[in-house]
């Protein structure tokens, strides 16, 4: 299996900062926890608001608290928004559930390892830095 070390989180964090600037988004926050929903490493560029790390690590902890990438979170929120709200009561209000927190797996079982939440544009734009990051380091991302 697969590990987040320190130096492949600043890799993933670095690859979705430059998606970022590559597609002219507004400043990011990135979080990267491992499997237990632990902060191993957290950036916010210039700019950022005062919230973004919240909402970053609120997406990436639902990714993990349900084994699914956010943006299946913000279908079911649709679709079942009492599931949602329920689920979201029992972690203390700590899940954002929109598209922008994807799992990472582990290349070789496929194994989550731990979750990228991004946050600073569209939920759609987030998500695409988190897999290019994720990508980038050589995991695979599930968006959900």
């Amino acid at each position: 299996m697969g590990k987040l070390t320190l130096s492949l989180c600043e890799k993933i964090i670095e690859e979705a900062f430059a998606k970022g600037a590559e597609l002219g988004l507004k400043p990011l926050t990135v979080v990267v926890l491992d499997a237990g929903g632990h902060t191993i490493a957290l950036m916010r560029q210039d700019g950022s608001s005062i919230m973004r790390p919240q909402i970053a690590s609120g997406k990436a902890f639902g990714a993990l608290a349900v084994g699914q990438g956010s943006r299946w979170l913000d279908n079911d929120a649709r679709n079942r928004p009492h599931f949602i709200q329920a689920l979201n009561g029992a972690a203390g209000g700590n899940i954002v559930p929109v598209a922008g927190g994807v799992l990472v797996r582990d290349g070789e079982g496929g194994e989550i390892i731990g979750a990228v939440g991004i946050t600073g544009d569209t939920s759609d734009n987030d998500e695409a830095c988190a897999i290019a990051g994720i990508t980038a380091a050589g995991f695979v991302a599930d968006g959900g």
